[in-house]
């Protein structure tokens, strides 16, 4: 198994895109802007999407993706795209995102019997087994609307675990004491400048992610993502003062992670 990191940033501007990964050739967690780093040939092998929560940065591409390859995989006799999240996302995509008015029902487009994508809820909890031996386990995190982050199974090796977009969580930490974590790809949306900030929208801080890894025992390799343009050496800066037994750096777009 290995993972790809298309977009890891907290807005947009050039260079930067927004969170999504892509593991193997045919699995896409979350789907922001990232999603265009990939050729439209490999956008047609995306058979299944792993939502972590309804907000724009993390969603935006599903639909666009859907209208790129509808076409090439129904000539090719391919399913739907499988899009995976919890059942208030899902309402929310069809509600807001699918619903003729933002963007055309793919749901239900080209046709009812043969649409370009279909919905599949999950719960906190839930073990997902995406074939070829790779399960992914659905995550507590802590956020303004329902939300979760993932640990994908690397065997021996551990867990890759992503938090999602999360603010400080003691359901996260008690679940990673109970699994062994390999990678830990958490956010930091805000300079402690904006601490306040940070905690009214529930995301971290350097001051507050400091406070929660102090939680997680061992060390681990802990990748900082969601930083937006303009603050990143602010907020490294910052995140790299921060004292603990865990190894700290910021996410790179196009990293590369291997579970094998």
């Amino acid at each position: 198994m290995k993972i790809r990191v298309l977009g890891c940033a907290g807005a947009l501007a050039a260079g930067y895109r927004t969170t999504s990964f892509l593991l193997d050739d045919d699995v896409l967690i979350d789907a922001g802007s990232g999603v265009a780093e990939l050729t439209v040939e490999a956008m047609a092998k995306v058979d299944h999407i792993l939502v972590t929560h309804s907000h724009l940065d993390h969603v935006l591409a599903i639909g666009l993706l859907a209208d790129t390859v509808q076409r090439r995989r129904a000539q090719a006799g391919r399913p739907p795209v499988k899009v995976h999240a919890l059942r208030e996302t899902l309402e929310a995509l069809r509600s807001h995102v699918f619903n003729g008015v933002i963007w055309p029902d793919f749901t239900r487009l080209p046709s009812p019997d043969r649409p370009a994508l279909t919905f599949h809820e999950f719960a906190v909890g839930d073990r997902l087994d995406l074939g070829d031996g790779r399960r992914i386990e659905v995550l507590s995190a802590a956020h303004t609307v329902p939300a979760v982050g993932f640990a994908v199974d690397g065997g021996a090796l551990g867990h890759w675990v992503f938090t999602g977009d999360t603010g400080p969580n003691p359901a996260l930490w008690q679940r990673l004491s109970e699994i062994k974590v390999a990678h830990l790809i958490i956010e930091c949306a805000f300079g402690d400048d904006e601490c306040g900030l940070a905690g009214i929208s529930k995301h971290l801080c350097p001051t507050t992610l400091r406070d929660e890894l102090a939680k997680l025992g061992g060390s681990i390799d802990v990748h900082i993502t969601h930083i937006k343009p303009g603050e990143r050496d602010a907020v490294m800066e910052a995140v790299m003062a921060i004292r603990t037994t865990h190894r700290l750096s910021a996410l790179e777009n196009l990293q590369e992670f291997s579970l094998t």
